[in-house]
């Protein structure tokens, strides 16, 4: 099978079931200009270090994925959302934005330019690629999610790049 269908439908499941997995809490179904996303660097660049989700959650592995970026670059907003968090994780900036769903997409490290609460739309300016991700380059770690605490479930954000295509098959009843 094609890897981008296969990635585009694992992303599409993935979805469908935490929207209506039991206890999910959802305000509101996206809508296909909700989940409309770009590369949070303004444009394709190299994947220096890709997604790798651990068997389990308390073990070690690599819960996004780092882009090539130089410090000082700009960083934007992968997708439409509301800043859900911006200051330091561990002393390390972190800028975190909610979108329609419940996924969340966080940027590091970053310098915000951007508060708590602002809204932005997909591309706007977040903040600015600061050194000390990557040894040896600079880079962006660009992590997505669903959920929370025991809840979270994360995917790999290049997902995200992928359009959804919908394919109807007849029913051969």
């Amino acid at each position: 099978m094609n890897r981008r269908v296969r990635a585009a439908g694992l992303l599409a499941l993935t979805m469908v079931v935490l929207l209506f997995s039991p206890g999910a809490a959802v305000t509101r179904t996206p809508e296909s200009s909700d989940l409309d996303f770009d590369w949070p660097t303004g444009g394709p660049v190299a994947v220096l270090r890709a997604f790798d989700l651990p068997a389990q959650r308390w073990q070690s592995g690599h819960r996004g994925v780092d882009l090539e970026a130089g410090a000082g670059s700009p960083v934007r907003g992968a997708g439409a959302g509301r800043v859900a968090f911006a200051g330091k994780v561990g002393g390390k900036p972190v800028v975190a934005l909610e979108h329609a769903g419940g996924l969340r997409t966080t940027y590091e490290p970053v310098q915000a330019l951007v508060s708590v609460g602002d809204v932005i739309a997909r591309g706007d300016l977040i903040g600015e690629l600061l050194p000390g991700h990557c040894e040896g380059a600079s880079c962006l770690h660009w992590g997505a999610k669903y959920g929370t605490g025991r809840n979270e479930q994360y995917i790999d954000p290049l997902l995200l790049l992928q359009p959804l295509r919908y394919r109807l098959v007849p029913d051969r009843d």
